[in-house]
């Protein structure tokens, strides 16, 4: 459904002390990830009297908050990640920016939150590129976008706030991974889970995370980078990664991943890997897949690859699984063809060096 028209007209407030271009340029020279920060960030704020109200585009610096503000003590938060890019031809667009603004939307309604109208929060999105468009890296680099909401009511009952700050930062980013496009070794969670149903694992939310990272500490402590849940209730059927959701590479060519159903945060990468490998004849399947079965699929080789998808990490290999009493190897343990393959296709629309058959590409600035 398109967004339509932003019924709030942000007011500019330009940075009187941006960073200096020798200093950005130098920075960009090695960029990590989401350590390294724009000039400018959006704001929008609303209240139960007002509704949405107040935006703008103001330098980057702290928000004031009370000690007593709701967020701080019940945790209404929502989240979501996207990324700017600069084009072969020097536009700055966004990839597929209506799915973002739906999910933030969707993420709301069920952190019992304001729904911020999808045009507004396409057009904050839209006035931060376009005012910071000179931090959008050039080659392998994007602008990492980071809008998000929080409940700022000064009070300590529990209900939802009457009040709110939606916020949109940026942060010109390298690789997610360290080594690339190398594939990463990943740890099978048996100890902990990410969602259940009727949680808020469909929702964008920080608990998640939070919920998460003891599960990914324990990974780092076994070598590995990343960690993946199973089921809450039977502790049986893969789900996604503690920030990614996962594929599967079959013998026949087809491809299988989880099904949403609830307990799995629809990825807006995981629906374009989707459409982009049905464009290309491949079959997809969202089924059900048990840890066991893809320990006896990678032994016997019927399941030839694996990778995880993401806004952040956008597609890598998964070469190692380990887990509780031992490990097993996907393939070669190398990252395979039709994960590079599915990589450069998705890379490939979103910098605007193939054709975009499906009209993802939303461009904020040109040349």
């Amino acid at each position: 459904m398109p967004a339509g028209s932003p019924n709030l007209s942000f007011i500019i407030k330009t940075n009187a002390n941006p960073l200096p271009e020798a200093e950005r340029e130098a920075a960009f020279a090695n960029l990590g990830f989401g350590t390294l920060f724009t000039d400018h960030m959006a704001i929008i704020r609303w209240s139960a009297d007002k509704g949405w109200h107040g935006a703008e585009i103001v330098a980057r610096g702290p928000i004031a908050m009370d000690p007593a503000s709701s967020v701080l003590h019940y945790a209404q938060e929502i989240f979501e990640g996207m990324k700017a890019y600069r084009t072969q031809d020097g536009h700055a667009v966004l990839f597929r920016p209506e799915e973002n603004a739906r999910r933030f939307r969707e993420s709301a309604q069920r952190m019992a939150m304001p729904e911020l109208p999808e045009a507004d929060f396409i057009a904050a999105v839209d006035e931060l590129v376009r005012i910071d468009a000179k931090w959008i890296p050039q080659g392998d680099g994007s602008l990492y976008l980071r809008p998000f909401m929080f409940a700022s009511e000064t009070f300590l009952g529990v209900r939802s706030s009457r009040e709110y700050i939606f916020c949109v930062i940026a942060s010109p980013v390298g690789p997610y991974f360290k080594g690339g496009a190398k594939a990463v070794k990943i740890w099978v969670s048996q100890n902990y889970t990410r969602a259940a149903q009727g949680g808020t694992g469909v929702a964008k939310c920080g608990g998640n995370y939070a919920a998460s990272l003891v599960a990914q500490a324990e990974a780092s402590a076994e070598g590995c980078d990343q960690v993946v849940f199973l089921d809450a209730a039977e502790h049986r059927w893969v789900e996604e990664l503690g920030g990614m959701n996962i594929f599967f590479v079959m013998d026949d060519g087809s491809l299988l991943t989880p099904p949403l159903g609830g307990t799995i945060l629809p990825g807006v990468t995981r629906k374009s890997l989707i459409a982009l490998a049905r464009d290309k004849g491949l079959t997809v399947r969202e089924e059900l897949y048990s840890f066991d079965q893809w320990k006896a699929d990678a032994a016997s080789g019927r399941m030839r690859e694996a990778f995880a998808c993401g806004t952040a990490a956008v597609v890598a290999g998964i070469g190692t699984v380990k887990f509780t009493g031992g490990e097993f190897m996907i393939g070669s343990g190398e990252t395979g063809p039709v994960t590079s393959e599915m990589r450069e296709a998705l890379v490939g629309i979103q910098k605007g060096q193939r054709d975009d058959p499906h009209g993802w590409v939303h461009t904020v600035t040109k040349a």
